[in-house]
């Protein structure tokens, strides 16, 4: 256990995966400070470094063991922790690299300064609890400014057990935050100066909480004051309530008009085979139906490549169904053998380089789709909350989640420091995956 006497002061904080891995990230960071470390960038000398992992694929743990070996090398004395998926699923590996000190899985990851110790271990301490079934409450400490886009961990686990999917086994089964604990939540990161929240989760859209679902999620979070907009990361397409078009088309509501839902396949045949809850006709007429209800709807999805007995044709089929519908642009996953996952066993294996080929593939064509996207906007004037600054420039994205550079010379300087703040911004030029614009009016 930490002692309040312990001599561990500058702490870094590294983190890979997704955007839930990213909220607890923040909250880890948050409690940091509060308990007089002083955080440093990752890569410079630390007394503690926590590094959060990613599971979801064999490139993913092999990025984990790098970046753990790479801390413990530049850091030999520094006390390692590793927490999160990889070290729930791949414990025994993790405790192979030397340098190790601290193991914990995905139950009692946001508790890790609770056992950190003086000096090194020996071995690794390992913390792998069984998952908790039940909903959950986050106990969250930020004081200090926090101008950027925060995400807002709402729900964990799933229950879907896909085929060829591991986060169930490293995360547990679908529960939800409890609603007062995630609003003070939403509450506090409004009054450190967050204006975007996007919520997070395993899968969001199976929010349960004492009857309230997703819809009364955003509606609540609509009224915190101080949020300006809500945007909802990932969700599964059979979990997405319609009434979620409306709030997008009110100027006056939070809501985003955004959606990120994975299609995986074009090929009812390999959906079945990854046991996703879907045809390929009932999401595509959902996508449909979304597009025309709401202006200007920004659609992006996953595709998985290389599925066990995906045919060329049949990936030939789903890059034509991403090419001819309304999709802005695709997450590219190439697959990977998750031990213990059905599809592990299952015969008709792709191999490597042709999934490399095929991934390679897409996201060419997504690509080719962002551009089509963005240049849909060209001519436009359209709100912008905008970021960090960068040498010279400006960056932000749109309501519907365009990337806009603007020149920092072409700001008028009666407009001042933009950062955390919006502008009405007149899109000019694609360049690479980001439209030039040209600012027209400082907001708030």
């Amino acid at each position: 256990m930490k002692s309040a006497m312990s001599p561990v002061r500058r702490a870094s904080v590294h983190t890979l995966g997704c955007r839930l891995n990213q909220s607890e990230s923040l909250l880890l960071r948050d409690r940091l400070e509060k308990e007089g470390y002083r955080l440093v960038p990752f890569g410079e000398e630390a007394d503690l470094g926590i590094i959060n992992t990613c599971t979801v694929t064999n490139l993913a743990d092999a990025k984990c063991r790098n970046v753990i070996r790479s801390f413990v090398r530049k850091n030999p004395r520094a006390f390692t922790a590793v927490v999160g998926c990889y070290s729930q699923m791949g414990h025994k590996a993790v405790a192979e690299i030397p340098g190790v000190d601290l193991i914990i899985g995905n139950q009692d990851k946001l508790s890790v300064l609770d056992y950190v110790g003086f000096g090194k271990n020996e071995t690794p301490v390992i913390v792998r609890d069984r998952i908790d079934k039940t909903d959950f409450s986050i106990h969250f400490a930020g004081e200090l400014p926090f101008n950027k886009r925060a995400n807002l961990k709402v729900q964990d686990g799933c229950d879907f057990m896909c085929s060829f999917c591991i986060i169930p086994f490293a995360r547990g089964r679908s529960r939800a935050r409890e609603f007062g604990n995630l609003l003070d939540e939403a509450r506090s990161l409004a009054a450190r100066g967050v204006r975007e929240i996007v919520l997070t989760g395993v899968n969001i859209g199976t929010y349960a909480y004492e009857g309230r679902g997703i819809l009364e999620v955003v509606e609540a979070l609509n009224s915190v004051t101080g949020i300006d907009r809500i945007r909802i990361s990932s969700i599964e397409p059979t979990t997405i309530p319609e009434e979620l078009f409306g709030m997008m088309r009110d100027p006056d509501h939070a809501l985003l008009p955004f959606l990120h839902i994975p299609l995986q396949s074009g090929c009812d045949r390999v959906l079945g085979l990854m046991k996703r809850k879907y045809s390929f006709y009932e999401y595509l007429d959902f996508i449909h139906r979304a597009n025309d209800a709401v202006p200007d709807l920004c659609i992006g999805t996953d595709i998985m490549v290389g599925f066990p007995g995906e045919s060329g044709e049949e990936f030939d089929e789903t890059c034509r169904v991403f090419l001819e519908n309304p999709f802005a642009y695709c997450h590219v996953f190439s697959f990977s053998e998750r031990e213990g996952t059905p599809a592990e066993r299952m015969e008709g294996s792709v191999s490597v380089p042709e999934r490399t080929r095929r991934s390679a593939f897409l996201r060419r064509l997504s690509a080719s789709r962002r551009r089509e996207y963005y240049e849909k906007f060209l001519g436009r004037t359209l709100r912008v909350l905008f970021e960090d600054p960068k040498p010279g420039h400006w960056t932000g994205y749109t309501d519907n989640y365009v990337r806009v550079v603007v020149d920092a010379e072409t700001v008028p300087p009666e407009t001042g420091d933009l950062t955390n703040r919006t502008g009405m911004v007149r899109l000019e030029k694609v360049s690479a995956d980001f439209v030039e614009g040209r600012i027209l009016k400082g907001e708030g």
